[in-house]
């Protein structure tokens, strides 16, 4: 069986970034998928459940109602909570996105009111929710996308 792509990047010198995780094409529709990653693999504590949850609303709730909503296809943690991937209509670079993804952290950042989707007729795990820990990923992520501008695996 193949190793799939992001099975082949170094995790133990991945840093914290934007990436562009892989591109599909379909039937003439091209989609691609960024790794925004939050924490240092393997390096730093992973991101704890309900931050991630939080974080996964509050983001996901941002790009569907910004002007990129009709070009974004998901959002949503990765398994190993280093990150989370934001999958996009068209053919894109990491710096294609950079700005609303900088846009998207402010909104974290500055959100101070009942989180989107946290109730239980909205959420199948409503209450695992951190708003303060979200922030504080979110914002540390955000220092690092500016100092580093990483967007190339290495």
């Amino acid at each position: 069986m193949n190793k799939i792509e992001s099975f082949q990047i170094n995790h133990l010198t991945l840093e914290s970034g934007l990436y562009v995780s892989r591109r599909d094409q379909k039937d003439g529709v091209t989609v691609t998928t960024f790794d925004l990653r939050i924490t240092a693999p393997n390096r730093e504590p992973v991101i704890d459940m309900p931050a991630l949850h939080t974080i996964e609303h509050l983001c996901a709730t941002y790009l569907r109602n910004s002007d990129q909503k009709d070009n974004v296809v998901y959002f949503g943690p990765m398994g190993c909570r280093t990150g989370c991937y934001l999958v996009m209509f068209g053919d894109l670079k990491s710096q294609d996105v950079y700005d609303l993804v900088n846009q998207m952290c402010d909104f974290v950042i500055n959100f101070d009111s009942e989180i989107p989707g946290a109730k239980p007729e909205e959420c199948g795990n409503y209450s695992e929710q951190n708003l303060n820990m979200a922030k504080y990923y979110i914002a540390k992520y955000k220092k690092a996308l500016i100092k580093n501008k990483n967007f190339e695996y290495k």
